[in-house]
């Protein structure tokens, strides 16, 4: 009798026991050598604030996470270690694909290059080749519709072109793991309507997704799993979207966190 053995599939994001912590105290307002001294002599004061604590999940390709939680839950902060922004205080984040942050979308820019110096290296911060970006950046002008701006000093862009900018280099280099925070579309008319299409063809096109908003009939409809964290720490991660969504917004009248999830 032949023996069929089934290939594990491999998760394409692991974040085991991840934890973020933030230092505020003497040493953000003294030199290093006062600092060095007032630590000698124990009189200094040191607050620490743990952003995030304990955060466990898997995530394999396809899958779409919606992130809910109040602000100050951490949630913003979570994603700046998935993307590689901030390096965990605790625990590891394993990525096995190229990821797309929607983030801060202007920020990370060089305000003295140019709109097309910024593109190309924009692609190379998310690990493409000049080859890969010279066949694509006709393409992201187009799409940022910035062909009339190429040499433009990317500080003289007004916040809407930014955004455009980052929005069409991350969306237009097929990524593998598709951040989204609070940021389902950007600009305003025509274009609204464009990055939203194109996210959606991402996302069916079998991108995996992490999608933070504070919609909730937006996560319910979109997302098959869903990660809910309170100041910080993991209430529950799992695939019951409808439960976890229930009891969330029960949890927002309330302000009591359940017991039973």
């Amino acid at each position: 009798m032949e023996e069929k053995t089934a290939k594990k599939q491999e998760p394409i994001l692991w974040l085991d026991h991840v934890s973020i912590r933030y230092m505020t105290g003497d040493f953000k307002e003294i030199g290093i050598k006062e600092f060095l001294l007032r630590k000698i002599t124990r009189n200094y004061h040191v607050k620490e604030f743990w952003a995030d604590k304990d955060v466990n999940f898997k995530l394999y390709p396809g899958d779409m996470l919606g992130i809910i939680g109040t602000n100050g839950a951490g949630k913003s902060t979570l994603l700046k270690a998935i993307s590689g922004i901030m390096i965990p205080t605790e625990g590891s984040v394993t990525c096995n694909g190229k990821i797309a942050a929607l983030l801060e979308l202007a920020s990370g820019f060089d305000g003295e290059m140019t709109v097309k110096e910024n593109t190309y290296l924009r692609g190379a911060m998310l690990g493409y080749t000049k080859k890969f970006m010279d066949d694509t950046y006709k393409e992201i002008i187009a799409f940022a519709e910035l062909e009339d701006f190429q040499d433009t000093p990317f500080k003289h862009l007004s916040s809407g072109m930014k955004s455009r900018l980052a929005f069409s280099i991350a969306s237009l280099v097929n990524p593998d793991i598709l951040i989204l925070d609070e940021v389902l579309s950007v600009g305003d008319g025509s274009f609204r309507k464009k990055s939203e299409a194109k996210m959606k063809s991402i996302i069916q096109g079998g991108a995996t997704t992490i999608l933070v908003s504070h919609s909730i009939a937006q996560v319910r409809s979109m997302c098959n799993k869903i990660l809910w964290l309170d100041h910080g720490k993991q209430v529950t991660f799992g695939d019951d979207v409808k439960k976890i969504c229930d009891a969330y917004e029960k949890f927002l009248s309330t302000k009591v966190l359940p017991t039973d999830l």
